[in-house]
């Protein structure tokens, strides 16, 4: 029975949590590693109850997330979880109930850099008004920085996309017991 290590990863929408989740998934299972991604977007979508962005439901979606990884864990050797995770009492309690081997990995992010990039339009709409709580941007619906990320990534800097897949499969694989 296998007994993954977890890497939660939070971040602003947009940071690039799941581009770098997948693309260190290819690494890693290109190197004999068994490694499932476990997206938060995707995983908010596969419930059949339509959760929104309040406090309450990213708790769910969180409580949810925490559920999957206590089962998925058995399977894999790692387990990368893409998820926003803005509120810093729900990453305690998946650290708390995910650990000892739960590393969490933010990726902070300018606006400016997020708002170039918006990949889903959500900084343009909320902008325009369309969007009244997009996380972190949103005065309503803030995002409380994590004081206690094992791996912190700027992915506004000059570091190529390369470079940061590189070390967080380097983190990865340090912190893997697979």
């Amino acid at each position: 029975m296998k007994n993954a290590s977890i890497f939660w990863c939070t971040g602003f929408s947009g940071a690039g949590k799941t581009t770098l989740s997948l693309r260190a998934e290819e690494e890693l299972a290109a190197s004999g590693f068994s490694v499932k991604v476990l997206d938060g977007d995707a995983i908010r979508e596969a419930y059949k109850v339509k959760l929104g962005f309040s406090r309450k439901d990213i708790e769910k979606n969180n409580t949810n997330i925490v559920k999957i990884c206590e089962v998925e864990r058995e399977n894999y050797d790692i387990l990368i979880v893409p998820a926003i995770s803005p509120i810093d009492c729900f990453r305690k309690k998946a650290r708390k109930k995910l650990g000892p081997y739960f590393y969490l990995i933010y990726l902070s992010t300018n606006i400016d850099s997020l708002k170039r990039r918006d990949p889903k339009g959500l900084y343009g709409k909320a902008d325009r008004g369309e969007v009244v709580d997009l996380i972190g941007y949103s005065k309503n619906n803030p995002y409380e920085v994590p004081a206690d990320a094992d791996l912190k990534i700027d992915t506004s800097s000059s570091l190529t996309l390369e470079s940061s897949v590189k070390t967080i499969v380097e983190f990865i694989k340090k912190h893997s017991r697979g």
